[in-house]
């Protein structure tokens, strides 16, 4: 139990009247990095919206535990102050906030303490430069007038200043040119240690060339149909989704 961090147990959920999760199992223990992949409408994004307790899903049965704590009924800011985070598909502009400002309140937020400013303006400093940001982003409103890959190479900058116990990065790698995967890819590579671990989902391989899951999941019809090592990645890469439509799967 020790080394459990995420318990998602049968879980239905639905949205706009809509079941999209339709018994879903997964569990996601400290050091390991686990992959989901599916195709478009199978329930990848609900399930992370469903984990991170967006009001536009509605649990219908099943539960989700977090460290051994049933969160199903939290709100949002209460399952981040526990230590879960979503990088989001498409982060949104917020004029008026800037990079560090957000990360300020965030991380006074997350860990209830004041913060000691000369101490997180260097870390954050050795932030930028790891995603090779220049340093007057910090002082940037958040996401105005950041490229596509800007806008997500400073959703992993949050999340290395946050210092989550689980990372959930929804199709992170979507609309990134090879050098900014990598960048990327690389910032999740000095993230994930012993303690921690990071739930990616994706539609294709691409930010997987530099990062070692322990496990992919592919996700059909609101359930997870079949789960493997990194190998299973190539399969879905030579073969697509259609070979595990016919998987039959236990209710």
């Amino acid at each position: 139990m020790a080394n459990k961090l995420l318990e998602i147990k049968n879980i239905h959920a639905e949205a706009d009247g809509k079941e999209i999760l339709k018994g879903l199992d997964l569990t996601i223990n400290k050091g390991e990095v686990h992959v989901i992949m599916g195709p478009n409408g199978a329930g990848k994004s609900t399930l992370v919206n469903v984990v991170m307790g967006h009001p536009r899903y509605k649990v219908t049965s099943g539960s989700i535990l977090f460290e051994g704590e049933d969160v199903t009924e939290l709100k949002t800011d209460e399952r981040a102050r526990k230590g879960l985070f979503l990088s989001f598909q498409s982060p949104e502009e917020v004029p008026g906030i800037t990079v560090e400002g957000l990360l300020r309140s965030a991380r006074s937020a997350a860990t209830g303490k004041p913060l000691k400013l000369m101490a997180f303006r260097k870390e954050l400093k050795e932030k930028l430069e790891l995603l090779k940001f220049d340093e007057s982003y910090a002082s940037r409103y958040l996401n105005v007038g950041f490229s596509g890959g800007e806008k997500k190479k400073n959703e992993i900058i949050q999340m290395m200043m946050l210092n989550p116990k689980l990372a959930i990065l929804d199709e992170t790698d979507s609309g990134l040119d090879v050098d900014a995967v990598k960048i990327v890819s690389n910032g999740v590579n000095k993230f994930k240690n012993d303690d921690n671990a990071v739930l990616i989902i994706t539609h294709n391989s691409k930010i997987l060339d530099n990062l070692k899951p322990d496990f992919v999941h592919i996700v059909l019809n609101g359930k997870i149909v079949k789960t493997g090592d990194a190998t299973l990645v190539e399969e879905v890469n030579n073969n697509g989704f259609a070979e595990f439509k016919d998987i039959e799967v236990n209710a």
